[in-house]
């Protein structure tokens, strides 16, 4: 396995989209329930206003970041790093 194992849906993953309109936008996950993971990028998916996506239309990135605290900005850099 490559680390993401079973329980891959973790808040501070990166994600990115495989469904709608955003197809192949990078978003960090803020949260995670049973069926959806809630995702910021920062910009225009804010902390206030995350964007709710059905697991099975993310393909998650194996990469984890700490997000305790973290703002908008901090968001928007993560997201910006992954995208280069």
């Amino acid at each position: 396995m490559d680390g993401c194992g079973m329980e891959r849906f973790k808040a501070g993953m990166l994600a990115r989209s495989k469904a709608g309109h955003d197809i192949g936008k990078v978003y960090v996950i803020i949260e995670v329930d049973d069926a959806y993971v809630y995702l910021a990028d920062g910009s225009i998916r804010t902390l206030k206003n995350l964007k709710k996506k059905k697991k099975k239309h993310v393909q998650v990135i194996c990469r984890e970041y700490d997000i305790a605290g973290a703002d908008d900005i901090a968001i928007r850099k993560i997201v910006k790093m992954e995208e280069y």
